[in-house]
């Protein structure tokens, strides 16, 4: 439960420390005191979006503090501790807004974020805002309403992650189907460009070694003279030749090596040099002597690189890099054969998916049914007890013959009420006005109650076009609802405020140059007071006085 609400330099709101009881917490008040500021407070605290214009005028910033004791709320501790947030079963909540509209937020001293802080909101308070009843017309809000009284929230969740593996499989099988429409053409074409490079002898491709073949055969006729002039010139000439020429050198240097050691060493090297040039005219005769001009080998050299061009320019790619090229096309051949087999895969996945959803989806409309016969007799009769003493209520769910499975299960899942005997069950926004609407929305909260997370709720001004005697009826439901969790309402009725165990009232200081709003717990006999202020008249008398007491003295006798 919400033990303490403190708000520092909010709107109008200069400083406020309110601490709060359980069960029936009423706020009351004139029009414009401030009443909705508290409510605002809460929501900024719970994760509501902020702005600067929530900061008090010269103040740096606004700051909202919520302490609760977790003791009846075991999902929002259960949550603390999964976070590594847990601080032995309170939970400390704080939102600060700065002038420039920015914010920050703290559970138990730790910075969180505003969907973490949502998250823990959700199991700690529900808040009914003036128009909350309005949202009994979204068939949303009348399925959730529903399976939350059946309990279905385990079932609920199977159901759509049923759903979701079936859309998951089913839209991959989609884009599988419609890409394969094109599949045989593209099957063709890259069979097509596969075949063209595998004439190029893949397995022994070498660019490089062709490139150099053609190149001397295409020269081969000048390799063959100059090569002859040059075995000429080392040999073959035998007054001019080289050797014939380094031959008479060591001759003559030979005969000269005993008059002259010096010339030993030089004698040397020419012998060594001629020993060289024998071994070079002897690899260039060879070579000359194996060459041969071949036109036929050079077509084919000529007709290979043409081919290879043609190839790397049709794939955009050098000529070394077609046998990479040849690797993908074998690559994406083989994935579109797989994509046969994925698409095979893929229609048993979802024939699975789809049976175990309906399965799924048919158990959950049988429980809703079920609940729905429960729930519409409660609300009935809590409708009838609110002033609607012909009314009934019915939840009607229809399973829907569908084809695909679909979120949240198959049921149309619709919300009936007849005011008035006699009358056909109609929809409930095309029948109730809006102060039926509020009672019924009380009726179903109060019915429901049981299967709240939250331990706290808000409601804000629910009893808004009721009066009289149903007031106090409605006084008395909220007043039972707070037995069972902490209640806080704000009201403008006197037979719904004393009903409150705890008596709120919000007023306006012009004690100080800024106005602010403020709050005090009620005693016994400003409660009295306040109450016959809302009685009505200018001028309270004793007999408005006298009123107020006793409707405060039945009120309490529920105690």
């Amino acid at each position: 439960m919400l033990q303490n609400l403190n708000i520092t330099d909010l709107a109008i709101v200069e400083s406020l420390d309110l601490n709060l009881e359980k069960g029936l917490s009423v706020l009351t008040g004139e029009t414009g005191a401030g009443k909705s500021i508290l409510l605002t407070a809460l929501g900024l605290a719970l994760g509501e979006r902020a702005d600067a214009g929530y900061v008090r005028p010269g103040s740096q910033r606004a700051e909202i503090t919520l302490s609760f004791d977790l003791s009846d709320a075991p999902n929002a501790q259960a949550w603390l501790e999964e976070n590594e947030l847990d601080a032995d079963k309170q939970c400390l909540i704080r939102r600060t807004i700065r002038q420039d509209g920015r914010s920050k937020a703290y559970i138990n001293g730790s910075p969180t974020t505003l969907q973490a802080l949502k998250l823990l909101s959700s199991q700690l308070v529900e808040i009914h805002g003036q128009h909350a009843h309005l949202t009994l017309l979204e068939s949303d809000e009348q399925r959730e309403l529903l399976d939350n009284y059946a309990q279905n929230t385990s079932l609920l969740a199977d159901t759509n992650q049923a759903y979701l593996q079936w859309r998951a499989n089913f839209h991959e099988l989609e884009a599988l189907i419609k890409s394969s429409t094109d599949q045989s053409n593209q099957e063709d074409l890259l069979r097509y460009q596969l075949n063209e490079l595998e004439q190029l002898d893949l397995v022994n491709y070498d660019y490089a070694a062709l490139s150099a073949e053609h190149t001397k055969l295409a020269n081969l006729e000048q390799i063959l003279n100059v090569g002859q002039i040059q075995l000429n010139l080392l040999s073959e000439n035998e007054q001019q030749s080289a050797n014939h020429l380094v031959n008479q050198s060591i001759s003559a240097l030979t005969g000269l090596t005993s008059l002259a050691s010096e010339f030993d060493e030089p004698n040397k090297l020419l012998i060594e040099a001629q020993i060289q040039i024998n071994e070079a005219t002897q690899q260039l005769r060879r070579f000359l002597e194996s060459q041969e001009i071949e036109p036929q080998r050079m077509q084919e050299l000529d007709n290979q690189i043409s081919i290879i061009q043609n190839l790397s320019r049709k794939h955009h790619v050098s000529p070394d890099e077609l046998p990479q090229v040849a690797e993908k096309l074998n690559q994406d051949l083989e994935n579109l054969s797989h994509s046969t087999e994925r698409i095979d895969e893929l229609n048993s996945l979802v024939q699975q998916n789809q049976q175990q959803y309906f399965s799924l989806a048919k158990t959950l409309s049988q429980k809703r049914i079920k609940s729905a016969k429960k729930l519409s007799t409660l609300i009935s009769s809590m409708i009838q007890e609110l002033g609607m003493p012909q009314g009934e209520f019915s939840i009607n769910v229809t399973p829907q013959t569908i084809e695909q499975p679909k979120i949240n299960g198959t049921d149309k899942i619709e919300f009936l009420v007849s005011a008035n005997k006699g009358l056909p069950l109609r929809p409930l926004a095309k029948v109730a006005s809006g102060g039926e609407l509020s009672r019924i929305s009380l009726a179903i909260q109060v019915t429901t109650s049981h299967d709240k997370n939250a331990a706290t709720m808000i409601f804000d001004e629910v009893d808004s076009g009721i009066g009289g005697g149903i007031a106090e009826i409605v006084g008395q439901k909220l007043r039972t609802l707070g037995n069972r969790a902490q209640v806080l309402c704000v009201t403008h009725l006197p037979q719904v405020a004393a009903q409150a165990h705890q008596h709120l009232f919000v007023y306006k200081s012009n004690d100080t140059a800024m106005t602010t709003s403020q709050v005090r717990t009620l005693t016994t006999e400003q409660r009295i007071e306040e109450m016959a202020r809302m009685l009505g008249g200018v001028n309270i008398t004793k007999s408005t006085l006298t009123h107020a007491k006793e409707m405060l003295m039945t009120g309490q006798t529920n105690l």
